[in-house]
C-alpha cells in the first residue's frame, strides 16, 4: 500500500508517515498494529507500531503511551530492538522500530522439536550482554520471555517489549508485580521487593524452556504455579543429560537461585557480569567479537517462511478494521480546546528521528507522568488493571503495590497491555539488520 497522493515528500521537515511506503501487516496489540515500512529515500525498512489514540484514551492508557516513547528513546543496544522515529498524526501515535525478520523464540519453540544446546547457549550470550546494558541504564526489563524475544535474518537475538519496563530504584525496592507469572522470579511474584536481578531469573526460565520445552516451574492455578515458584525445588527432567551439558544446568541452577545475593550475574553489581562471562558454560566464547555482532549464529531463520500470524493482514483485507492510511494533521490545532488527554499526547508524545536526535535520559529529573485530571475528577485516574482478571502463564499483566507499601519514585505504572511489537516478516525483502528499541520507563509504581 503506498502513498495515494502526489505531493513531493518534504525529507527535510519533521518526519511524518509520509515518509514511508506501507506494506504488510505483521502484528497486532491493544491499541493498534505493526505494519512493516519502507523509507522512501533510505529504502530502509523498519516496523511501524501505531497506537490508535480514541482507543488509548478510553482505556485510560495516554500516560503509559507516553511513558514507552521516552523509555524508547534512552535505549541503544545490538542486541535490543531500537526507536528509529516517532511522530503522530491527529488519530494515531507511531513508533518505527528497527525491523526483525527472523521470528521471535516462542515461534521457533512451537515449531522446533528440539533447540540444539549450542544455540540456546549462543542466544544467552546476546541476551546477558544487553540485560547488563539495560541495568546499568537503570532499566529493569520485567517481562523477559520468549514472546519478546526476536531474531533478525540472520539469527541474533534482540529483547524486545519494553512495555511493563520501569527505572530501578537505589533507595527502595519495588513492590509492585508484573510481567508474565510463569517467568517472574520469586521475590516479585511473593511480593518480597525486588530490583534488577529479578531479570536474571527470568533468563534461567527462558534458557530452560528453550533447551527441554517446558517451564521449570508451572501449575494448573495461578496459586499453584505460585507456590511452585516460591517453594518448589528445582528437578531437571530424566532428559536433560542429553539435551544439556553439565556446565549448561550448572549455569541454569545458578540463575535459578532464589537469592538475589548469590544468583548469577547478581553477585557484584560492581563487577557486572563477569560471573556469567567466566562461567564455564559460556567461557569460551569471544565476547568482543560477539558483541559487534561479528559471531556466526548457530540458527539462522528460513526467510523463506511466514515468521508470523497471517490473520493479521486478513483483518484489513476484510474490512474487519479501518486500514492505516496517510493523512494531513489539521493545521494549527488549538490546544486549548482539546480533550485534556488528547492535549497531552500532542505535547508530551514529541517527535523523534534517529537521524537528528541524540538519545537522551529523562531519568532522573523527569517526573512520574500520570493522566490528565478531569474536571469531574478529584484525583488523576489510575493506570488501568488487567481488561480481564484471569491470568494467563505467559501474558503480561501488572498489579500495583499494596496499601502501604513502599512507593518508588523511581518507579512507573506500567500498561497491562500487550503493545507486543510484531512477529518478523518473511517477505522478499533484503536482510536487513534489525533492533528494537526501548526506553526506560520512568514514573509512580505505587499508587
Amino acid at each position: 500500500m503506498g502513498n495515494c497522493c502526489s505531493d513531493p515528500v518534504n525529507f527535510d521537515g519533521d518526519i511524518d508517515l509520509y515518509h514511508f511506503d506501507l506494506h504488510r501487516a505483521v502484528g497486532k496489540g491493544a491499541f493498534g498494529k505493526v505494519r512493516v515500512v519502507e523509507h522512501k529515500k533510505s529504502k530502509k525498512l523498519y516496523a511501524l507500531k501505531y497506537i490508535d489514540k480514541a482507543k488509548c484514551i478510553k482505556q485510560k492508557a495516554v500516560a503509559n503511551i507516553i511513558q514507552e516513547r521516552r523509555l524508547l528513546e534512552e535505549i541503544d543496544h545490538p542486541f535490543v530492538v531500537n526507536l528509529r522515529y516517532a511522530f503522530q498524526d491527529d488519530e494515531n501515535c507511531f513508533f518505527v522500530l528497527d525491523l526483525m525478520l527472523g521470528g521471535d523464540l516462542r515461534f521457533h519453540l512451537e515449531r522446533l522439536r528440539y533447540i540444539p544446546e549450542t544455540v540456546v547457549k549462543f542466544w544467552m550470550a546476546e541476551l546477558s550482554s544487553a540485560l547488563e546494558y539495560l541495568h546499568k541504564q537503570r532499566i529493569i526489563h520485567r517481562d523477559l520471555k520468549p514472546d519478546n524475544i526476536l531474531l533478525d535474518a540472520m539469527g541474533h537475538a534482540h529483547i524486545t517489549d519494553f512495555n511493563v519496563a520501569i527505572h530501578y530504584s537505589e533507595r527502595r525496592l519495588h513492590t509492585s508485580v508484573a510481567g508474565s507469572m510463569a517467568y517472574m522470579a520469586p521475590e516479585v511474584i511473593g511480593r518480597l521487593g525486588y530490583s534488577w536481578q529479578c531479570d536474571w531469573w527470568s533468563l534461567g526460565v527462558v534458557a530452560w524452556e528453550l533447551l527441554f520445552h517446558r517451564r521449570p516451574f508451572d501449575g494448573r492455578t495461578a496459586e499453584k504455579m505460585k507456590h511452585s515458584i516460591l517453594k518448589d525445588s528445582v528437578r531437571f527432567p530424566s532428559s536433560a543429560k542429553e539435551k544439556c551439558s553439565k556446565e549448561g544446568q550448572q549455569f541454569l541452577l545458578g540463575l535459578l537461585d532464589r537469592n538475589t545475593k548469590t544468583r548469577l550475574g547478581c553477585r557484584d553489581k560492581d563487577l557486572g557480569i563477569e560471573d556469567v562471562r567466566k562461567h564455564p558454560w559460556l567461557k569460551k566464547i569471544d565476547w568482543d567479537t560477539l558483541e559487534n555482532k561479528e559471531a556466526q549464529p548457530p540458527f539462522v531463520p528460513d526467510m523463506k517462511k511466514a515468521n508470523f500470524d497471517v490473520s493479521h493482514e486478513l483483518d484489513e483485507f476484510l474490512m474487519v478494521e479501518k486500514p492505516l492510511t496517510h493523512s494531513k494533521r489539521k493545521q494549527n490545532p488549538d490546544l486549548e480546546k482539546m480533550k485534556p488527554e488528547l492535549r497531552q499526547l500532542e505535547e508530551q508524545f514529541t517527535i523523534y528521528d534517529f537521524s537528528k536526535n541524540k538519545r537522551m535520559s529523562y531519568y532522573p529529573h523527569n517526573q512520574p507522568i500520570t493522566n490528565v485530571v478531569h474536571p469531574e475528577e478529584s484525583e488523576a485516574s489510575e493506570i488501568i488493571q488487567s481488561t480481564t482478571n484471569t491470568l494467563v502463564p505467559t501474558s503480561t499483566w501488572v498489579d500495583h503495590s499494596r496499601p502501604n507499601s513502599p512507593i518508588n519514585e523511581d518507579d512507573a505504572h506500567h500498561m497491562p497491555h500487550r503493545q507486543s511489537l510484531y512477529m518478523p516478516t518473511h517477505q522478499p525483502i533484503p536482510s536487513v539488520s534489525v533492533h528494537e528499541s526501548h526506553e526506560e520507563r520512568s514514573s509512580a509504581e505505587g499508587s
